[in-house]
């Protein structure tokens, strides 16, 4: 006699059945998401694409090292970093970033994000995805979670490769900071963190606009040119002093910004405001993508 039969409570197959399919609906969204980053990561493209961030900060250092420059660079962003790489290799990834950020970061986020919908709807597994089920909703913030994540890696990459480098061929010891301060080497690294952090959410909103674009073609190429220029096109009209009320409503106005987390203090109120524009710019455009992407007949 069964446990069951001898405790007197009749069990349904369909009650038993439902505690494992329970588990499963609840562990289907961290499978899916765990096959779309696994997706993102085996891409050649996006392989190739991590190599390209990767050289940056190694030529970077390689062309210090040769030039060996004995005067400091002024200005602000990447020169500025530039001019500290002999005194600390930390600065080989902070030049990098500085640099990247203007155009081969934002292209590793549009490749990625365009091809999220369009990618899936181009080569006809979009259909058949949502009849797996998968919630549209669903579907949308597992994509939108993995370019979020590629946006992280693509930073990380470029870091951890600058700070690689940058030891190897200059060393490290205490950082001084923009500001003068002097910190040591393990703040510098919680920096160079944050300082990552930042920008992935910065490149976030970016990701959040592509993932708009991608619903509106199926041609993931498309959408990842449509993507640049739109960021290209951010860039240009922020060097136009005449429409500097429009400024601060740009998507790149506030990514440079990562610099003043090299300060002692840190200048906080800049980077409130890189948060805050990118989480608008994600809040409007994950919206539009869901309405659009909510309402369109899929048919490949």
């Amino acid at each position: 006699m069964s446990a069951v039969e001898a405790s007197g409570v009749e069990t349904s197959g369909v009650e038993v059945a439902a505690v494992p399919a329970a588990r499963a609906a609840r562990a289907a969204p961290f499978r899916f998401l765990r096959s779309e980053l696994g997706l993102i990561a085996r891409r050649r493209r996006n392989q190739a694409g991590l190599a390209v961030l990767a050289v940056v900060p190694i030529i970077i250092a390689i062309a210090v090292k040769v030039a060996n420059p004995t005067t400091s660079g002024g200005g602000q962003g990447g020169p500025e970093f530039l001019s500290s790489i002999t005194g600390n290799g930390l600065f080989v990834a902070l030049t990098a970033l500085a640099l990247e950020i203007q155009l081969f970061l934002p292209i590793a986020v549009a490749a990625v994000a365009g091809d999220a919908i369009a990618g899936e709807a181009n080569v006809g597994t979009l259909r058949y995805l949502l009849t797996v089920p998968v919630h549209r909703t669903r579907l949308l913030a597992v994509k939108f979670a993995g370019i979020v994540a590629g946006a992280f890696v693509a930073t990380a990459t470029v870091a951890g490769t600058g700070v690689l480098a940058g030891l190897l061929l200059f060393g490290g010891g205490e950082v001084t900071l923009l500001s003068g301060t002097t910190v040591g080497m393990g703040e510098g690294l919680l920096r160079l963190l944050a300082i990552c952090l930042y920008l992935t959410a910065c490149l976030a909103a970016l990701g959040a606009v592509g993932l708009f674009v991608s619903t509106l073609t199926e041609q993931p190429m498309g959408a990842t040119i449509a993507i640049v220029m739109f960021t290209m096109t951010s860039w240009i009209l922020g060097v136009i002093p005449q429409i500097d009320w429009l400024h601060p409503y740009l998507i790149t106005y506030w990514w440079n910004n990562f610099g003043d987390l090299l300060r002692d203090p840190v200048a906080w109120d800049p980077l409130r405001g890189g948060l805050l524009s990118a989480a608008t710019y994600a809040v409007i455009f994950l919206s539009a993508a869901w309405a659009r992407f909510g309402s369109r007949d899929v048919t490949s």
